[in-house]
């Protein structure tokens, strides 16, 4: 049995968790929209036309914030497509995702949604065709009281008070040669600059983010980034940072390591910021929006098979399984020890693309239903509020052709805003059953509330439509005695421990 020692001391903390930490994802692009959040003729679907299953698995979720519309989507997007009568709005191609878009789900629609389901907007701007001009009007059109054209316009079109947009992203991935309208570092630098300053003229209390790189492997990683913060550091709140995982080469162990390399990535990434900071001497704090994580690789083949220029296609419909539940509890732990300077990330995506929530595809009488990957992150956001505490942990490890030493156990704790009770998020990578011991100094440990894990599955069994067993079930394999609280975990093993303190 694997032994290893989480401690915890009160006055050791690192930081409290924005809300914002627990975001998603929509875009327009493949079945997150059409035939996902919104499918009129589905037997749950309200007067709108979204569907109130989803809607109810989304709250269960405990998403807090949802970035919109896109995406690659965003930079050949036409936000004006989306306003106005449903019968006028044009049919546009999507040349991102090469897709029919019908544009029947817009600003409004959006909006609504949201508000019913309890998250805030991260709106986004198109930097690919569009620029300055839209971006100003768009910001106009969503937060500005009334009495101008584009503020008028909402009015006109049944929404009398501003949307109150608080967040906005300054395009998407202009790193990537990919998008549409890529840009240089120089070129994206400048026009962001003077993009987000039009926008702040006209609503002074918004927040704006800039584009990072895609990924931290893109050959232009860290020159983008300086070059880019200093163009817009002193006009923007948050730089941006995308990484997707996978294990396409069915390597267990060299999966189960990938939260190193995103904890890296946010690393190297604080670093340029600061290193920016220092050279414009500025007391300004530049923090981070992880607006992209997730896993995604299992879609890859079946994605070469769809034919383009469809209605909301099946793009990117990853099933996700066990061992991606445990990476999964990783990236969640990873992004929480980095509370202190990301404030905003979003899971992506929402529903059916990439997605822990999913519909069946062309069946208007079945309901959505949970993938394994729901739970950790339903987890993480309904305990990980609070304050997270720095962890102190000791345990052996192993070696993979990447790391040197990826640790058996990936753990850290939150203590809540009243201070009563610690959550402790654990993943054990070991194939052993491991025994954490649990030290507080300044806490004393009273009883425990509860313990769940997610263990014992075959790493590559999946929920369905009929199945959902991959869930979170009751643990009572633990101890306290004197205020010292030793919990076993099962080997490979996804567990979340809630105690009483004082």
């Amino acid at each position: 049995m694997q032994k290893a020692s989480l401690r915890v001391v009160k006055d050791m903390t690192i930081s409290k968790v924005d809300k914002r930490l627990f975001g998603s994802f929509i875009e327009h692009m493949g079945r997150a929209v059409y035939g996902g959040i919104y499918q009129p003729n589905h037997v749950t679907s309200d007067e709108d036309g979204f569907r109130n299953d989803v809607k109810e698995l989304v709250k269960e979720l405990g998403v807090t914030l949802v970035r919109y519309p896109g995406g690659n989507f965003l930079s050949g997007y036409n936000w004006e497509d989306g306003i106005g009568p449903k019968d006028k709005r044009p049919v546009r191609t999507d040349l991102a995702w090469r897709a029919i878009e019908t544009n029947q789900v817009g600003i409004h629609e959006f909006a609504k949604w949201a508000k019913e389901v309890g998250v805030e907007v991260n709106m986004a701007v198109n930097m690919g065709t569009r620029g300055i001009d839209e971006a100003r009007h768009l910001v106009e059109y969503c937060n500005f009281e009334g009495g101008t054209y584009w503020s008028d316009k909402r009015i006109e079109n049944g929404q009398k008070e501003p949307f109150g947009f608080k967040t906005w992203c300054i395009g998407n991935e202009m790193d990537g040669p990919w998008q549409i309208g890529h840009k240089t570092a120089e070129e994206y630098g400048r026009a962001a600059a003077e993009t987000a300053k039009a926008m702040k003229l006209v609503d002074d209390s918004i927040e704006l983010v800039a584009c990072g790189s895609s990924t931290s492997h893109m050959p232009t990683f860290g020159d983008w980034e300086l070059t880019v913060l200093d163009h817009t550091y002193d006009h923007v709140d948050y730089l941006s940072l995308h990484q997707y995982y996978g294990n396409p080469a069915n390597n267990l162990d060299e999966y189960l390591a990938c939260s190193l390399d995103m904890d890296d990535f946010i690393k190297g990434v604080v670093a340029i910021c600061d290193a920016v900071k220092a050279k414009k001497h500025s007391k300004k704090q530049m923090n981070l929006s992880f607006d992209e994580w997730n896993i995604w690789y299992h879609s890859n083949e079946s994605d070469k098979q769809i034919k383009p220029w469809l209605i909301a296609p099946p793009q990117l419909e990853d099933h996700y399984n066990f061992e991606d539940v445990l990476v999964l509890g990783t990236l969640l732990i990873t992004l929480l020890k980095h509370a202190d300077r990301v404030k905003i990330a979003c899971l992506a995506q929402l529903v059916n693309v990439i997605a822990p929530i999913f519909t069946e595809e062309n069946d208007n009488e079945s309901l959505a239903w949970r993938q394994t990957t729901f739970y950790p992150f339903m987890q993480a956001a309904k305990y990980g509020k609070g304050t997270v505490m720095m962890p102190l942990i000791s345990c052996d490890g192993y070696k993979t052709e990447n790391y040197d030493k990826v640790p058996y156990l990936e753990s850290i704790a939150v203590l809540n805003e009243d201070e009563t009770e610690l959550t402790i998020f654990a993943v054990n990578r070991s194939r052993e059953q491991m025994t954490l011991s649990l030290d507080t100094l300044g806490l004393d440990v009273e009883s425990v509330i509860g313990f769940s894990h997610m263990a014992g599955h075959d790493i590559k069994a999946v929920n369905s439509l009929t199945s959902g067993d991959i869930k979170p079930v009751a643990s009572d394999n633990y101890q306290l005695a004197d205020g010292n609280l030793d919990v076993v975990l099962e080997g490979l093993s996804w567990n979340t421990i809630r105690v009483v303190v004082k």
